[in-house]
């Protein structure tokens, strides 16, 4: 042992080094093939692939009727019964017991003007038939007074008791004592006239409701002059404008060559621009007999079936014009959006959702075709936004962007 050579003991690096370099290289292929599959299903997920461009819509609610509208036209509410209430004196106003929305009843003081000096009138008038009264009963005692002496005389004469003459004046008397009573009684009809015509004048400053309405305008305030035809400076004429509420129609202008579609009694559907989501039933009250040559439209007056206190004169209203009377159920919104947002994946009717800048995969339940668009009975609610026409490229996950407004 001792004799041997020492170099026979020196270790072969080779083997070594070469067993590295092979693991290194192992490790290297490994971790390039993880960072591929990684990445490729980052990929597939749409974290590395470009954003999308897409089209937008919107989950709705659509009424059945609108499966079954015959034509569409626009108008207004207008009151069929209307008034700008003023006064038939002219003075200065007292008082004003109503303002705009207040309700009121036919023959309702809504304001009074001045009328001391028509109270007073009257109140002349009163005292003067009461004398009239007196009169006539002084009238009348002068007559049966004289009406008894006549009938004394009469018989005196006709004993010879009594010369002709006596006679002849105590007729006399009788005949202006008649006379005496006609004049009172004309007497107080010129003063029950009178009294009429002071109490007429009473009522006109008291300034009433002709039929049951709502206050629409108030016109006036207290202290203005009030005058029937406003033609004097600063002066007024209407105190208050009222509606009456139960006449409210839709007045809408019906293109002529779209009258066809249109008749009496026809059943429509009313959509008031303030309340977007309501719809009210209607029907047609009326097609007025003359066309607008500037607009070729003709008016069409629909009524509201249903009464509702949310509806006002003046609203932006929409007409549908229906081919039939709804039922109950078609009165009750659907939930709806546009087929083209609707595509098949994997055998399921699929909508991408727009959620956080990117499309989300959600499969949804159809019903029936409403018009242009499709009813749908789960997966999506009112408001949900949608992608409209979606690629067949396009994945769940998937990050996109919204056209410009």
């Amino acid at each position: 042992m001792p004799n041997e050579d020492i170099s026979k003991l020196t270790i072969d690096k080779s083997v070594r080094a070469y067993g590295l370099t092979r693991r290194k290289r192992f490790f290297r292929w490994g971790t390039a093939i993880l960072v591929l599959i990684i990445t490729g299903f980052l990929y597939l997920q749409g974290v590395f692939r470009p954003a999308l461009s897409v089209d937008v819509a919107t989950v709705t609610q659509v009424y059945p009727s609108r499966a079954f509208t015959l034509l569409n036209a626009s108008g207004y509410v207008v009151a069929q019964r209307k008034a700008a209430v003023a006064s038939k004196a002219t003075g200065s106003l007292e008082s004003l017991y109503v303002e705009e929305g207040s309700h009121v009843k036919e023959g309702q003081i809504m304001a009074r003007l001045e009328n001391k000096d028509a109270i007073a009138a009257q109140d002349q008038a009163a005292a003067n038939l009461r004398v009239a009264n007196s009169n006539l009963d002084q009238a009348k005692a002068e007559l049966h007074d004289a009406t008894l002496s006549l009938s004394r005389e009469k018989d005196l004469l006709d004993k010879g008791y009594v010369a002709k003459a006596d006679y002849d004046s105590i007729e006399a008397r009788y005949k202006k004592a008649v006379a005496g009573v006609a004049g009172a009684q004309a007497a107080i009809k010129a003063d029950i006239a009178a009294l009429q015509a002071a109490r007429v004048a009473i009522e006109y400053t008291e300034i009433r409701a002709p039929f049951d309405a709502v206050v629409l305008t108030k016109n006036a305030d207290v202290g203005d002059i009030i005058t029937p035809l406003g033609a004097a400076a600063n002066a007024q004429a209407a105190v208050v404008t009222i509606a009456d509420m139960n006449s409210l129609q839709v007045e809408a202008d019906v293109s002529e060559s779209n009258l066809e579609f249109v008749k009496v009694g026809q059943p429509c559907e009313i959509q008031l621009d303030a309340f977007p989501e309501a719809r009210f039933r209607g029907q047609v009250h009326m097609v007025v007999p003359t066309a607008d040559r500037s607009k070729a439209t003709v008016m069409v007056k629909v009524r509201f079936l249903d009464k509702d206190s949310r509806i006002l004169p003046e609203m932006s209203a929409k007409v549908a014009f229906l081919q039939r009377q709804m039922t109950l159920d078609e009165q009750k919104p659907r939930t709806a959006l546009n087929p083209a947002a609707v595509m098949t994946r994997d055998g399921r009717k699929t909508v991408f959702l727009i959620r956080n800048d990117r499309a989300v995969a959600t499969p949804v339940t159809l019903g029936a075709m409403i018009g242009d668009m499709v009813e749908v009975l789960g997966g999506v609610k009112v408001g949900d936004k949608v992608v409209l026409k979606p690629l067949d490229s396009l994945r769940n996950g998937d990050k996109i962007t919204l056209p410009e407004k």
